[in-house]
């Protein structure tokens, strides 16, 4: 893989940003590439997912875009006194990809994941922006927001809200999992459960596992096959 470091105006922000693309080595003269965006955790940046797994090495082969992008501590979210995350993402950051690298520039060619903090806001904008993303994996996901106030996540981004307003002849592909350790496992069963009582088709798994990127690292694997079935690309 070519790796290529970014720095942009991002707008909705108003100020500068960074991200890492994950490109293929040897790109077709004239072909497009779906992107698979792949957001971080509470703790870490846009260069986590670089560095404490072999993510490069995993897509090595594939005819796919990676991109690693910042959220900060936002929960990728909007804040009504504060920064415009969701709109960093949606309005920012995926113009400014589509306009500067050979991507397929609609819904069909576009993926997210994330771990943790990147599960939620994974997730989050899957659901709540069917049409801009077409299969959406979370690992380890933060998602029942509503219990948890000290998240400060707005109660309209809450993915149990979001699916039952989700059309479901709209709905990307949903896959997620987390380790039977971790300490968000009751979150993931009771989404599972919201998931499976609206008739929403989803794919959920359990693994051994805490909240570590031995876990990530290992089951993003399964993410990126995931992926590359609703893509229709060949892992």
């Amino acid at each position: 893989m070519a790796v290529a470091h970014f720095n942009y105006l991002n707008q909705p922000l108003q100020k500068q940003s960074a991200f890492y693309a994950l490109l293929p080595d040897r790109p077709e003269a004239g072909k497009r590439y779906p992107v698979y965006y792949l957001l971080h955790g509470l703790s870490d940046d846009y260069t986590a997912w670089m560095r404490w797994t072999s993510i490069e090495r995993y897509v090595r082969n594939l005819p796919l875009i990676v991109v690693l992008l910042d959220g900060d501590r936002s929960w990728y979210c909007n804040r009504p006194d504060g920064p415009q995350y969701e709109s960093s993402i949606i309005e920012g950051l995926i113009p400014f990809v589509d306009t500067f690298l050979p991507t397929i520039p609609e819904g069909c060619g576009r993926v997210i994941g994330g771990l943790s903090m990147g599960g939620y806001g994974s997730m989050k904008l899957a659901l709540k922006f069917p049409d801009v993303f077409c299969s959406v994996v979370g690992h380890s996901g933060a998602y029942a927001v509503r219990e948890r106030t000290e998240f400060n996540v707005p109660l309209e981004d809450c993915p149990f809200a979001l699916a039952e307003a989700l059309d479901k002849a709209q709905a990307p592909a949903i896959r997620f999992d987390c380790g039977v350790d971790d300490f968000l496992i009751e979150h993931n069963r009771q989404f599972d459960r919201h998931l499976t009582s609206l008739g929403i088709t989803h794919e959920y798994e359990e693994f051994p596992g805490d909240h570590n990127w031995g876990y990530w690292d290992e089951h993003v694997q399964e993410a990126i096959a995931f992926h590359c079935k609703a893509l229709g690309i060949e892992a």
